[in-house]
């Protein structure tokens, strides 16, 4: 269901703009739909009102709950299961943040991810995508969004803004606190600018280099990572929020200090943040996580030549949190191991000068 439907089904029982948008607030908030200053009865026409019990099951009817997976961190893995009998993964985040997924599988097909293993199953309406924040708000306050769950949000362009552009105005959303992530695609930089509610925009950069990024992210559009800096670089200027890049680390594949040179080279004077994530782990998958000693001697080396950058402790490590774990285990899918070419680190390596 899209976003569109909803509110064409409410012009179809009399519903005025003004009605229109009290209803989507309190949806989109997690309060029952009749919830206002106003009571219902003297503020919605009489068929309306009528209509709000259909409504509110078929809203309800989006997806549901299939399990809950509590971290020890305040992290919280939720399996969702939609009306078609899909399912996909939101996190409840620490400090009021919620990672929702915007498809049903992903195309991209990055070695490390999870997500990607058995393609790109379908794509959620905007209505599929906005209904994992009201279950999530039902639970505990969620004031941040971050498309950061299942699939590539610039595949599903159209849905994704239009959920986007409902939480960050009649659900109350800080637009800043709502993040796009992508592996990169060009449509995003024509997109997102002109968009009513403009993201704050999160990029999967992950290496430095063009032949390593083609290996890790084998089915993401074709863009030098340089040039990939350079669309991020306009977009941050014209919004006045940094870029975040994202940067999961992988012990002896992207922790080597030439990807750290090539990092002080792309970003130096950039209007960016870079955020290093280590590997959150995935049965069935050869990688490795650096060692924390080596994760904080790569943040401070870019702090040295003036980059901010932050090492984030991944969300719900003790509760497999990585995308994908708990709908590969629902449906006893196996996963491949990638082939890759390992570079060891040099000697030393973890104690920069």
């Amino acid at each position: 269901m899209r976003i569109q439907q909803i509110r064409e089904s409410l012009r179809r029982e009399g519903a005025k703009p003004c009605h229109e948008a009290r209803i989507l607030r309190a949806w989109t908030r997690g309060w029952p739909l009749d919830s206002g200053p106003v009571a219902a009865k003297d503020y919605f026409p009489a068929a309306l009102r009528a209509a709000l019990p259909r409504l509110d099951a078929e809203l309800a009817s989006l997806l549901r709950l299939g399990s809950e997976h509590a971290g020890s961190d305040a992290s919280s893995r939720l399996l969702l299961h939609l009306a078609d009998g899909q399912s996909v993964e939101s996190v409840l985040l620490p400090r009021d943040g919620l990672c929702v997924s915007s498809q049903v599988g992903c195309a991209v097909g990055c070695t490390f991810c999870m997500t990607g293993r058995d393609g790109l199953l379908r794509q959620l309406g905007s209505a599929e995508i906005v209904a994992q924040v009201v279950l999530a708000r039902r639970r505990r306050k969620v004031a941040k969004v971050v498309f950061m769950g299942m699939g590539e949000p610039a595949h599903n362009m159209d849905n994704v803004l239009d959920a986007i552009e409902l939480l960050g105005t009649e659900g109350g959303i800080g637009h800043k606190s709502l993040v796009f992530s992508t592996v990169g695609d060009r449509r995003v930089f024509e997109r997102l600018p002109q968009a009513t509610v403009k993201p704050a925009l999160a990029l999967s950069l992950h290496t430095t280099r063009a032949d390593l990024r083609a290996q890790l992210l084998p089915k993401a559009q074709e863009i030098d990572p340089a040039e990939l800096v350079e669309l991020g670089e306009r977009y941050a200027r014209a919004t006045g929020y940094p870029i975040q890049y994202q940067w999961t680390l992988l012990a002896g594949i992207n922790d080597g200090d030439d990807e750290l040179d090539g990092i002080v080279r792309l970003l130096k004077g950039k209007y960016a943040v870079m955020n290093f994530i280590p590997w959150n782990d995935v049965d069935g998958l050869d990688f490795r996580r650096p060692s924390w000693e080596r994760a904080e001697a790569m943040s401070l080396h870019l702090y040295r030549h003036g980059i901010l950058a932050k090492l984030r402790q991944s969300a719900g490590q003790d509760i497999a949190g990585a995308c994908g774990q708990l709908r590969a285990r629902s449906g006893d899918r196996a996963a491949k191991k990638p082939a890759l070419t390992e570079r060891r680190p040099a000697a030393g390596i973890a104690r920069l000068a």
